[in-house]
């Protein structure tokens, strides 16, 4: 016997939702785990395009997919949940859909549910999104991008998160290329789904400077108070702690700082 329909969703319930199947339903999300826009600094650019597309978007006109994609840490999930966030303060129409990699082939019957309601607009959230060794759901991102042959609806936008530029690791498309046949048409199915995002947005790991007046910026937005002096020096041994420097690395930092100070975050 096949499974009851999802019942129409309330979209008025929530500016977010995650999509879960078994069964299928989207789950309202009460307060999205954010940070605030102003607060993303050392990534100007990539903060600046992203948020541009995402009102053009939301304001009813054309957009692109984006592809966020590079160094760990560096506010990649965070810009996208803060773009959301913009939006939504300006009173528009636009809902933050969470999908899940391991979700992907249910992305039909989603995108059902998305287009039966044209006026609102939806991102879909794909976090940390990549494909390994003979892993098929690579072919359930081209129903987004591309949309077959209803095409993707035009209420719907997809932003994807990921380590890897082309989403799949090197030595995956080495190996495809050195066993195939023809081995550019091998990986080209699959590395090609990066193109098939309009904005690619890189994200690098951040220099000094920007790893301290990103704790600076938290500092001042919840009344931490610390001497420039001694912020520079337990803040450089922090990083140097953890072998890196990022905007997670930073608050990070900025969370044991508020924990010796008795302030809650």
């Amino acid at each position: 016997m096949s499974p009851a329909p999802m019942p129409a969703p309330d979209f008025a319930a929530a500016t977010a939702f995650a999509w879960r199947t078994s069964p299928d339903r989207l789950d309202p999300v009460a307060e999205v785990n954010g940070v605030d826009f102003d607060l993303l600094q050392g990534i100007d650019r990539s903060r600046d395009i992203l948020l541009t597309n995402t009102l053009q978007f939301a304001r009813g006109a054309a957009a692109n997919n984006a592809l966020l994609w590079g160094s760990r840490g560096m506010g990649k999930s965070s810009l996208v949940k803060a773009a959301h966030a913009q939006a939504v303060k300006q009173g528009l129409p636009l809902k933050l859909v969470e999908l899940s990699r391991d979700d992907l082939p249910s992305v039909g019957r989603l995108l059902a549910h998305l287009r039966a309601a044209p006026e609102i607009r939806f991102i879909l959230f794909c976090d940390d999104l990549s494909f390994d060794h003979d892993d098929r759901h690579y072919k359930s991102l081209k129903a987004i991008l591309d949309g077959g042959i209803e095409g993707r609806p035009s209420n719907v936008i997809l932003y994807a998160t990921s380590n890897r530029r082309h989403l799949m690791p090197r030595d995956m498309i080495e190996n495809e290329r050195s066993t195939a046949i023809n081995p550019g048409e091998a990986v080209e199915e699959k590395v090609s789904l990066s193109d098939r995002f309009g904005l690619w947005l890189g994200f690098h790991p951040c220099s000094q400077d920007d790893y301290l007046k990103m704790i600076r910026a938290y500092c001042d937005r919840y009344g931490l108070t610390i001497s420039d002096e001694a912020l520079w020096a337990e803040a450089i041994e922090w990083q140097a702690t953890r072998g890196s420097r990022s905007g997670r690395v930073a608050w990070q930092f900025v969370t044991d700082l508020a924990g010796r100070q008795g302030v809650a975050l």
